[in-house]
């Protein structure tokens, strides 16, 4: 048997251990995704359980909030994607080694480009510069953005996020709560990386009024799928990028770096996962 672990906070509800599982039933591997739930936010709770479960043989773990951050310092090597990001959601550990990759960047790359092929992200206004935040940015400009506005409540982050950005080469700006309905009107794509609109915080963080003229949306909250930012980018006219998106294909390329095998027929495990675990949604 080969363990796979996730760890975080608050992941009871985490769909990552049936779809990894059923990865390895289609893969004919004998896989086991155990979910790592953690009480404390402390970096010794992470460094603990990291070692723990090294010390029982799994061969990657998965890491979540609040750890994606903290994780990187325990790595023994990090991917051209950690080094970019700042932050890793994939350790695999083989050969005595933490290896960290971010899946939540390339994931998002794949979801794009599976739902808007070639087409070129242009300006895009970004609420949120949290951990998924910092992801979703920098892979925005792998998918041909121009120009990112950043708008959080928390406005030094938003800031790190913005210089992180530039000093890579790219063009980011930081807009007030009050530039945010004007800003949305003249840009390409509207993403949110908050957790509004979750089951658990309910609601859109964008009003209503502000969608309209653009070409696409995204949304990395996907309990639910059909989130009230997404309803009302679709009514809009929108093409959709939706969180389900973002989480299968880290899953997968989590998946891929974890086992060594390759996911090709992506198309058949979509449908049999949405089937599978009823993945209803009218949007995606």
């Amino acid at each position: 048997m080969q363990y796979i672990g996730l760890i975080g906070q608050s992941i009871s509800a985490s769909r990552s251990p049936s779809l990894h599982n059923m990865l390895g039933e289609l893969k004919q591997l004998p896989v086991s995704y155990e979910l790592q739930e953690l009480d404390s936010s402390a970096v010794e709770a992470f460094t603990e359980r990291l070692s723990l479960i090294r010390e029982k043989g799994f061969i990657g773990t998965n890491v979540t909030f609040p750890f994606k951050q903290i994780a990187v310092d325990s790595a023994d090597e990090v991917n051209d994607s950690v080094k970019k990001v700042g932050s890793t959601n994939t350790l695999l550990l083989k050969d005595g080694k933490v290896c960290a990759f971010n899946t939540d960047y390339t994931g998002f790359i794949r979801g794009y480009r599976t739902r808007l092929a070639d087409q070129a992200a242009g300006k895009v206004l970004m609420i949120g510069a949290g951990g998924v935040g910092r992801a979703v940015a920098f892979g925005l400009f792998e998918v041909g953005a121009t120009e990112l506005f950043i708008t959080d409540l928390n406005v030094a982050g938003a800031e790190a996020l913005a210089q992180s950005l530039n000093d890579a080469g790219y063009k980011a700006t930081v807009i007030a709560a009050d530039e945010v309905a004007d800003i949305a009107k003249g840009v390409d794509g509207l993403v949110n990386c908050t957790p509004v609109g979750h089951y658990k915080t309910p609601g859109n963080p964008l009003a209503a009024s502000a969608f309209g003229g653009q070409k696409w949306a995204f949304d990395a909250v996907y309990t639910p799928l059909d989130t009230e930012f997404l309803k009302a980018a679709n009514a809009a006219g929108l093409t959709i990028v939706s969180g389900f998106d973002l989480f299968f294909y880290q899953a997968l390329d989590a998946f891929e770096i974890f086992t060594g095998v390759q996911v090709d027929d992506v198309t058949p495990v979509w449908n049999q996962f949405r089937e599978k675990y009823d993945v209803v949604s009218d949007l995606i």
